[in-house]
Order: structure tokens, then sequence, then C-alpha cells
């Protein structure tokens, strides 16, 4: 169902709030509210998933921090870039990663997410609209699952286990790509292929700097054992862990193999200059004894006993071939070419 934005003030894009508040009993979505409506339908004895699609309506943010009590510095992590990371706070903990959508082109489609987690409630707060999630809703409004038994914790969980799960669709793009250029890289040797070869090396390395720091922050939220994950719940973190590591494995692999593909490419680049090298010294040495020849009979002397010949310029012509026949089935005898 497409949600209704809310239009913020300045002529900023609009913001788009969603409410979906539900229990074992109870489901109820709201996407058409403004801020102050959809605070008001909070309910203490639901779990209350708040989305926001856009972050540049202040008025909002600031509603949000006031009715939740939220941290200062919470809301700066939240409007600003940071890397992955996990902070507990007095009233929530605050959670944000790099959700990752696709390869469009030659690049990768990613916004930040934050998550703020408290008692009964979970806030996600987007840079724009669209996200995973929409397939999961459904099987929150449906009661598939558990997570209509559960509490706020386990819809963090789901939540972040689907980001990661994306991520194995991008790398598995990048696997593809990396293939293809391998298939094709004794083929095609020109200045695009060095080029996408270089694109991988850096989506690769944006990508280890996505999901290096979501090992930290899952491994810190798993040690430290906040408050506001049940014990019993800390196992779903402590899978999405092991998939996180699984996935720095496979870029470890991929940045490797594209290592090598880059220097398949150098070697071969280079091995074609040696062979253009190796038929112009060729070329060149034939020449020598020839030019060497012409030079001679290019001076200006008076007395040339060659001059005087009936013969000689075919002569010449003859012996000038027959020498750089005699030197090319010598190199094709030492296997020079």
């Amino acid at each position: 169902m497409p949600h209704s934005p809310v239009q913020s003030a300045n002529n900023t894009p609009p913001v788009i709030l969603e409410l979906i508040s539900y229990n074992r009993e109870q489901y109820e979505k709201s996407d058409t509210l403004n801020i102050d409506d959809l605070l008001q339908k909070i309910n203490p004895d639901r779990v209350n998933w708040v989305n926001i699609d856009g972050l540049f309506d202040t008025d909002i943010t600031d509603k949000l921090q006031s009715h939740f009590n939220l941290h200062s510095l919470l809301i700066d992590d939240v409007l600003n870039d940071q890397r992955p990371k996990t902070e507990e706070y007095d009233d929530c903990l605050y959670v944000t990663l790099k959700m990752l959508y696709s390869i469009n082109g030659e690049n990768i489609e990613y916004e930040q997410i934050s998550f703020v987690l408290g008692s009964n409630y979970l806030i996600s707060f987007q840079e724009k609209e669209g996200d995973l999630f929409n397939f999961f809703r459904e099987r929150i409004r449906l009661d598939l699952g558990r997570v209509r038994k559960m509490k706020a914790d386990y819809l963090l969980y789901r939540l972040i286990d689907i980001i990661v799960d994306n991520y194995y669709n991008v790398l598995d793009a990048i696997g593809n790509r990396i293939e293809d250029i391998e298939d094709n890289l004794n083929e095609n040797q020109d200045e695009k292929t060095f080029a996408r070869i270089q694109r991988l090396k850096k989506e690769l390395i944006f990508l280890r700097k996505a999901v290096y720091p979501l090992r930290d922050a899952l491994s810190k939220l798993i040690k430290d054992k906040s408050e506001f994950i049940d014990e019993d719940n800390l196992r779903f973190f402590d899978d999405v862990y092991d998939h996180v590591v699984h996935l720095l494995d496979s870029l470890d692999t991929y940045k490797d193999l594209t290592s090598s593909l880059m220097d398949i490419h150098i070697n071969t680049q280079n091995n074609q200059l040696n062979k253009v090298i190796k038929v112009l010294t060729i070329i060149s040495t034939i020449f020598i004894p020839l030019t060497f020849i012409v030079g001679v009979y290019g001076m200006n002397f008076k007395h040339f006993p060659e001059l005087e010949w009936t013969y000689g310029y075919p002569l010449i012509w003859g012996g000038m071939v027959v020498l750089a026949a005699v030197m090319l089935m010598y190199f094709r005898f030492k296997k020079w070419f």
C-alpha cells in the first residue's frame, strides 16, 4: 500500500510516517497520520514500530526526541552519516548500519538506516522512501512466524537480519561481474576492462567499510547484554553476527580475486607489449646490415669498383634479400618469433 507523505516545511522533500502497532491478538497500521496524531496512537500494551522515511523535517525529529526522551547525541547520529555502531542510552538502544539495495549499473544503491529500540517501541529512521521490509510487513499483518508473539527486540533482530541477508545479493552480483570480467579478460584488454576492475575494487572497499564495523557493533551488542534485549533473543543476534563474519570472509575472497584480475590484466598487457617490441626489434635487426650496405654505396667517392659492374645493382639487391632471408631463418630457428 503506498504511503501518504507528510509535507515538510520550507519546501523540503516530504517525510513519510508509518506506525505498525501489534501484539498477539491485535494489529493496526497507520501511514496517513501527522507526527502528533502518530504519537498519540502509541500503545504501551503493544509493540510499536515507527518508521520515518526522510530526515528533512526537524520538527518531526524534535517531537520524537521529546516524546521518547531521546538523547541529543543520538539525534545527531541519526541525522549525520555514521559508521555502523551500537550505543546504549538510559532509555533506549541505538543501532545504525548501511542498508544496501542492489547494484545499479556500476554503483551500489544504499542508505543509512538507524534504529532506536525501547521497551515497547522501535523507531527506524531512513534517508529516503522505500526499503527491504515490505514482505516482512505483510508477515506481521498475516501473523506469520513468531514476530507477533515477541517483543520489540525481536523486531529489531528481524529487520537487521533482512538487511544483512540482502548483503549476500549485492555480493553475489559483484561475484557475477568478477566472473564476467574473468571470462572476457583474454579478449578484452582495453581501458574499459581496467576501469571495470578498478570500480570493483572500490565497491569491495566500500562493502568492507560497511560490514567490518557492523561485526564489531553486533559483537558489542551480544557481549554487553543490553537490558533492552532479552537474553533468550541474544542467540538470534549471534546468528546475524555469524552471517556478517561469513560476509567478511567472502569479501576477502573477492578482494583476492579482483587483485588477481588486475595482475592478469597488467601481465597480459605487458606480454602484448613485449610481443610488439620483439617484432619491432627483429625488423630493426634485419635492417641494420641492409642499412649498412646502402650507407656504404651511398658514399660519394669517385673510385668504386662496383660502380662499373654491369650487374652490380641487381647483385646488391639480391645480396640484401638473401641476407634478410638468412637472418629470418636464423631467428625462426632460434624460436625468437
